[in-house]
């Protein structure tokens, strides 16, 4: 195992981006209206 200091942790680059995150939750909400418009589709309100 090796011990790095506080700056080379700094430079370390992986995981995972916020906007990916806030990506995959946007297409999962559109998906979940989509299948929601299929199964149950209203008529628009007038």
């Amino acid at each position: 195992m090796e011990i790095v200091s506080h700056l080379e942790l700094d430079h370390v680059r992986g995981g995972v981006s916020g906007w990916v995150v806030v990506g995959i939750a946007a297409v999962v909400v559109f998906l979940a209206g989509v299948l929601e418009g299929i199964t149950s589709p209203n008529p628009c309100q007038k």
